[in-house]
């Protein structure tokens, strides 16, 4: 089990390479670092030669996925994962549940085998509701936006 979720997808281009890639950089604002901003564009991010790390431009939703592709001739792949900066907050969130545990067992060591229970139940609600189901709904938000940008079908 991966603690932060990925997608990795195939995409074949219905368009000739160049012109996805004109329309890619047309419609992304250039910026560095992967943060929300308000912008008329779809995506934030770096479109270079053939490759490409960007996120959505949507405000406060958008930076928490960051796609990074490459397109080839007729195919092409995109990979879709947590921003560093969610991960780094993400991480202390899930770390509460260890902090209680600790804090609770120092103060009452007889339950220890329910605080531990109690713990894994978090830790599993945190990881596969919280991050899981954000993950999902947002990566499907952005990867439906760059199938609209790139006219593209996904395959795996």
């Amino acid at each position: 089990m991966k603690l932060f979720p990925t997608i990795q997808l195939k995409f074949k281009l219905f368009n000739s390479k160049n012109d996805s890639i004109e329309r890619l950089s047309r419609r992304t604002e250039y910026a560095e670092k992967m943060t929300s901003a308000f912008t008329d564009k779809s995506f934030r991010g770096v479109v270079k030669d053939d490759e490409f790390r960007i996120i959505s431009s949507e405000i406060g939703k958008g930076a928490f996925c960051v796609m990074t592709g490459k397109i080839e001739n007729e195919t092409g792949y995109v990979k879709v994962e947590i921003n560093s900066a969610f991960k780094k907050m993400l991480s202390f969130i899930l770390a509460l549940p260890l902090i209680g545990l600790i804090v609770n067992t120092i103060q009452k060591p007889e339950d220890f085998i329910v605080l531990v229970l109690v713990m894994f139940g978090q830790l599993l609600i945190i990881r596969f509701l919280m991050i899981g189901l954000a993950f999902k709904f947002m990566s499907s938000r952005s990867l439906n936006k760059l199938r609209d940008t790139l006219d593209i079908e996904y395959f795996n």
